[in-house]
């Protein structure tokens, strides 16, 4: 088995490797292609791909998925300026949905109340922060909340769109 060790932490296998590397793929072309303008920025799926990927992948996988897909999106999509926010605001957003449900990771439900709740506080953290993001690139508050309706609504979207993804997937069989 080819694996290597990063800081004394669990061995990083290539299988791993392979899985961030694609889900990162699928967060990017659910975040570019779907795309609907809203006040500074656009509103996408890529957040239900991430909610799903800490269900169905690795943390670690799923954090760097997370990260690098959207960021490339912002990159690719024209909106650089959104990449050092996005890199850390996703990066969160899989921990919230990871702590949040980490009790029940092995044995988890998709329609439970804790599972609800992980995907509503990693909205609201995702709606929070691109808010103040917002306001601090744009040097306005104003300007930061103008995306509130448009961060919520997607928010809700991806939500939605997890859920319903999540119910067909489920049925597959997938190993951790």
């Amino acid at each position: 088995m080819n694996t290597c060790r990063l800081d004394g932490q669990q061995p990083v296998s290539a299988k791993a490797i392979c899985t961030a590397a694609v889900l990162a793929a699928l967060v990017f072309v659910m975040t570019f292609v779907p795309r609907i303008p809203i006040p500074l920025g656009y509103a996408h799926l890529g957040d239900a791909v991430i909610y799903l990927t800490v269900l169905f992948a690795g943390r670690r996988e799923s954090a760097l998925a997370a990260s690098v897909g959207s960021a490339a999106a912002d990159f690719i999509g024209g909106f650089p300026i959104w990449i050092v926010p996005t890199l850390i605001i996703k990066y969160i957003m899989v921990e919230i949905v990871f702590w949040v449900i980490r009790p029940d990771i092995q044995q988890w439900k998709l329609l439970s109340g804790r599972t609800f709740l992980a995907f509503f506080l990693s909205s609201l953290w995702m709606v929070c922060s691109y808010t103040a993001a917002g306001a601090v690139l744009y040097g306005s508050t104003a300007a930061g909340l103008t995306m509130v309706p448009g961060l919520v609504g997607e928010g809700g979207i991806n939500m939605t769109a997890a859920f319903g993804a999540g119910m067909l997937l489920k049925g597959l069989k997938f190993k951790r």
